[in-house]
């Protein structure tokens, strides 16, 4: 009776699967195509004759390589800020003792439910009267003040150490600072692990703020894609357009893929306390 229901079990995983992977899949095959097969109908599932060639014009029709630079210039900056000042927050408020932390952290995650469009113009205003517009300091500033849900998660995995192990380090004379180096920090590999694919994500397919905040020559992938390839007519060159996404999101990918068990080690032992 079990190898029935496991064997039904593996179907289902397969079938979500493909579902959830089947709008890349028509991507890679659309990346593939000649563009004269974009215009047959009745569409073709596979290409013909698959060319790796709209790869190459994707790559030379703007300059690809310096903007994926940018993105990931600010994407990775923003992700170790933000997950070093998170880790710190959540040691604080996971082991130390302040009066009203409890009300400072609800206020923290009361901010995941306000909507970053409210924020929009007092951020562009507030950036510009003091001369960051078109630089990369508003990620480090955003980096360094740490993301609610990643301080939410250090703080859930902090709490659940062995209080041992402290009062171990402070009898061996350490501070707080260097037990959060030395002992927490190390241990909360997982977290770690996860808050770098989630802040490097955000950051790395975000296009109001580079929209907003960046110029044409200091903008990231996401907003050059986002202007699309099109021809001396105005109309969109799709192939162009799906090579260029599926070169896109191989960072991510490649990202996930290496620290993929961490990041569900990580948000499997950070749960509710």
């Amino acid at each position: 009776m079990v190898f029935p229901r496991r064997t039904a079990l593996y179907m289902l995983l397969v079938g979500l699967a493909v579902l959830f992977l089947s709008p890349f899949g028509w991507l890679l095959i659309t990346a593939l195509k000649d563009p004269s097969e974009l215009r047959v109908l009745p569409i073709h599932w596979w290409p013909h004759q698959p060319s790796l060639g709209n790869f190459e014009q994707a790559l030379s029709f703007w300059p690809y390589l310096g903007y994926a630079r940018n993105s990931l210039m600010v994407s990775t900056l923003y992700a170790v800020l933000a997950t070093l000042a998170s880790a710190w927050a959540g040691y604080g408020f996971a082991r130390l003792e302040a009066p009203g932390k409890r009300v400072i952290f609800g206020v923290l995650l009361s901010t995941m439910m306000l909507p970053q469009i409210i924020t929009l113009v007092p951020t562009y205003l507030l950036f510009g009267k003091i001369g960051l517009l078109n630089t990369y300091m508003p990620w480090v500033l955003w980096g360094l003040c740490g993301a609610p849900y990643l301080i939410f998660l250090f703080r859930q995995f902090f709490a659940n150490m062995p209080k041992e192990l402290e009062e171990a380090a402070i009898v061996d004379g350490c501070g707080q600072i260097r037990i959060f180096w030395r002992i927490f920090l190390p241990q909360s590999w997982p977290v770690i692990a996860t808050s770098l694919i989630l802040s490097f994500s955000w950051t790395w397919g975000d296009w109001i703020a580079p929209a907003l905040l960046l110029d044409d020559d200091r903008t990231t992938l996401a907003v050059r894609l986002a202007k699309g390839y099109v021809n001396q007519h105005g109309e969109p060159l799709s192939n162009l357009v799906a090579a260029g996404t599926v070169m896109y999101v191989v960072p991510v990918l490649a990202l996930f893929l290496i620290m993929q068990r961490g990041f569900v080690s990580g948000i499997a032992t950070s749960g509710l306390k």
